[in-house]
């Protein structure tokens, strides 16, 4: 009986531990944040990531910027040595890659996209609705088309 309620008590510590967000090295610079989209249409293309700060938000060159080409639907980048502040991350799927996002002639998107917190989107993208923060931790972020 002794056994059986040690082993429990293990399972339950590993399982809290294992939920526990990666504190990062303090020798880095930043956090990594990894970007994860698992819901890709087609495999045709690549998704394009652009990791803004408010000031950049929708105006100018991202902060950081990341490609990768879609395998099953699914794209995984990571950023790293992202210093502390609030971010907000857009993404598309370039289905044709001609490196931009193309617009129907009502101006609605031909190409899926989403951005950081998954906002229920109506307009344009907003920075207020995607913002995140980054601190001491590591992220793991999901972006649903």
């Amino acid at each position: 009986m002794q056994q059986f309620m040690l082993t429990i008590a293990l399972m339950f510590a590993t399982t809290i531990l294992a939920q526990t967000t990666v504190k990062s090295n303090p020798e880095d610079k930043g956090q990594t944040i990894k970007v994860s989209v698992l819901n890709a249409l087609s495999d045709n293309g690549t998704i394009h990531f652009a990791f803004h700060s408010k000031e950049t938000f929708m105006k100018s060159a991202a902060v950081y910027s990341k490609s990768s080409k879609v395998e099953k639907g699914v794209v995984i980048v990571a950023f790293e040595n992202v210093s502390e502040g609030e971010y907000a991350i857009i993404c598309f799927h370039d289905e044709n890659e001609n490196g931009q996002m193309d617009f129907e002639f009502n101006g609605m998107p031909k190409e899926s996209y989403g951005t950081s917190n998954n906002p229920l989107i109506f307009g344009p993208p907003q920075f207020e609705s995607s913002k995140f923060k980054v601190k001491n931790e590591n992220l793991n972020l999901e972006i649903k088309f």
